[in-house]
């Protein structure tokens, strides 16, 4: 819950839960009061004579100078669950991770089912998630068609990829298997580059394509794009694909309309058996909205954080009220 100026007041993932020991001594203070108010009373009623009090005191003091003293107790409560120190979900950018963009550009991204056309608007909506992932990132680029092309090593040089996708152009042939082979390869190199920890860094690649692989023609083949997408999970690197297109788009090749219907199927597949999500979009909004997810879920990571300040200050809150009551009502400090 996320109180205003406080902040979120988390009740999960106690990082010191024997603090909780000291809400004995708590109870025992309250537990003090009780008993202190309930010996006051016998003794006021043992030795006083009541009709002479109603005549001198007719008003007698009311329930609410009990008030300070249940504020305190609230205050030490709410100081012990912060010595407790709750934690909550934080997320922060990363930093020392890899993302490779492999982006098809064969023949069937002419197509304009998506204006201007789908390679134009793949270049746009790609600059846009090269403009926007956390800067701490090394983005590499590759473009394929009959083959696979590192255009850019994995950088936080942004300019670079985005010189390169305003030069994207089209080939024939797609060969995903290739290019999710040569995303691993460039992966690996950078990961030996980069070091600083006991583990490779994070990686993902994310595929952004409209049609289903022609080289090999069978995507389980050893250079083929399914078993390209079991050795990416083996290593640990998932894919998102994107597939990107509608069932009704065609091209003009060689004075013949040919349609290039978008197949989510293979795409799936591919982000199935790696360990990633897949993604669909049939028009540049749509597109950008995908992108902007990937960017949300590559560029941040979720760590536990410390929660104790808003307790913190919560306490001192019911505390500084308890004095406050105190005053007011009984013109003295809760004893």
């Amino acid at each position: 819950m996320t109180v205003p100026l406080l902040g979120t007041l988390s009740l999960t993932d106690f990082q010191n839960p024997w603090f909780f020991s000291f809400l004995l001594v708590v109870l025992g203070l309250a537990g003090l009061y009780v008993r202190m108010q309930l010996t006051r009373h016998r003794r006021m009623l043992r030795f006083a004579n009541m009709e002479l009090l109603d005549s001198v005191a007719p008003t007698r003091p009311t329930r609410w100078r009990h008030l300070p003293a249940i504020l305190l107790v609230s205050s030490l409560a709410l100081f012990t669950i912060a010595m407790a120190g709750p934690a909550r979900d934080v997320r922060i950018p990363r930093n020392r991770a890899v993302v490779m963009l492999v982006i098809d550009v064969s023949q069937s991204m002419r197509a304009d089912d998506v204006a201007p056309t789908r390679l134009v608007a793949a270049r746009e909506a790609a600059t846009q998630f090269a403009d926007e992932l956390t800067p701490g990132i090394n983005l590499g680029l590759i473009a394929y068609a009959g083959t696979a092309t590192l255009l850019v090593s994995p950088t936080t040089n942004r300019d670079a990829t985005k010189v390169a996708l305003d030069k994207l152009q089209v080939a024939d042939r797609t060969a995903t298997g290739a290019a999710i082979v040569t995303a691993l390869e460039a992966i690996v190199a950078v990961g030996a580059v980069i070091g600083g920890g006991d583990t490779p860094p994070p990686a993902r690649i994310v595929l952004m394509s409209d049609g289903k692989e022609t080289t090999p023609t069978n995507p389980d083949n050893p250079k083929g794009a399914y078993t390209a997408a079991r050795t990416a999970k083996d290593q640990g690197v998932p894919i998102s694909t994107v597939s990107f297109g509608t069932k009704s788009g065609y091209v003009d090749l060689n004075g013949q309309r040919l349609p290039v219907p978008v197949d989510d199927e293979m795409l799936k597949k591919i982000a199935d058996l790696s360990g990633g999500q897949p993604y669909s979009a049939s028009s540049l909004t749509q597109l950008k909205d995908v992108f902007t997810t990937l960017q949300q879920q590559i560029g941040y990571e979720t760590i536990k954080g410390d929660a104790s300040v808003p307790w913190l200050r919560l306490g001192t809150v019911v505390l500084a009220v308890a004095a406050l009551t105190a005053v007011l009502l009984n013109r003295r400090l809760p004893n």
